[in-house]
């Protein structure tokens, strides 16, 4: 069994994986001050018995200071486990076309390949992350070949809230309407619809700059917020889930 790991700004999601189905998942807030101990304490305590099937550890990371953590508690914890940490040098089979390769992302690199294998190309890969909403473009190849990085739905709205002098932080939900009636589902409306709006528009550009049929390009969303947005978009294809922990997968098996 393969615990994938996907350590993000706002949240760490952990997978217990084998061939390729998700046996059991957790979410827990990525804390930068967690300390290794601490991670190995609170895996034992998600996992309990279920730590002794735990054969392969796969990890990507967008968090330098966890991953410093979660390094040291690898190393110093699960000695005996096989380890792989998506980075630069890791074999993951996805050709990167950017200006410079190792600033994207491990996350986005693994979307992509999971995308590639499990669709085929071309692809664009809609993220949804608390701290960033990310874009990824998967060539007919199979290549990277770029993307978009945009304000994550639970970041923009902490960001009303803390500047917005008369606005508060709300729950994430669907409103009853567009055109809202009081104050706390025009939050919603603005929030939930303009997202939406965006992920419509940016993803037509991206088929439009990539020149080739829109019908022929698979939009897969991912994301733990990825629900919300979903029904209010017309340009998804897919859903899944585990997008980024089916990757963590795929590349684990060509390392190992």
């Amino acid at each position: 069994m393969l615990l994938a790991t996907d350590i993000g700004n706002s949240h760490t999601i952990l997978g217990l994986l084998a061939g390729g189905e998700v046996a059991a998942d957790w979410r827990v807030a990525t804390d930068e001050r967690r300390t290794a101990d601490e991670w190995s304490v609170l895996l034992r305590g998600l996992l309990g018995p279920r730590l002794e099937e735990v054969d392969g550890i796969a990890v990507c990371a967008t968090v330098p200071a966890v991953l410093h953590e979660w390094r040291a508690m690898l190393a110093e914890h699960f000695p005996d486990v096989t380890c792989v940490v998506v980075e630069p040098g890791v074999r993951t089979g996805v050709p990167v076309l950017m200006d410079n390769p190792r600033e994207v992302g491990s996350d986005r690199i693994v979307n992509a390949l999971a995308a590639a294998t499990l669709y085929g190309g071309p692809a664009i890969v809609v993220d949804f992350g608390g701290t960033a909403t990310t874009f990824d473009v998967v060539s007919a190849a199979g290549q990277y070949v770029g993307g978009a990085i945009a304000p994550g739905i639970e970041l923009s709205l902490e960001a009303l809230g803390d500047r917005g002098a008369q606005l508060r932080k709300v729950e994430i939900q669907r409103p009853r309407a567009v055109i809202a009636k009081n104050t706390v589902e025009a939050l919603q409306s603005g929030l939930l619809f303009g997202v939406a709006s965006q992920v419509e528009g940016i993803v037509t550009r991206m088929v439009a700059e990539l020149g080739v049929p829109a019908e022929s390009v698979h939009v897969v969303a991912t994301g733990y917020l990825a629900p919300l947005v979903t029904g209010e978009c017309s340009v998804f294809t897919d859903h899944s889930p585990w997008l980024t922990l089916l990757g963590l997968e795929m590349v684990f098996g060509r390392n190992c």
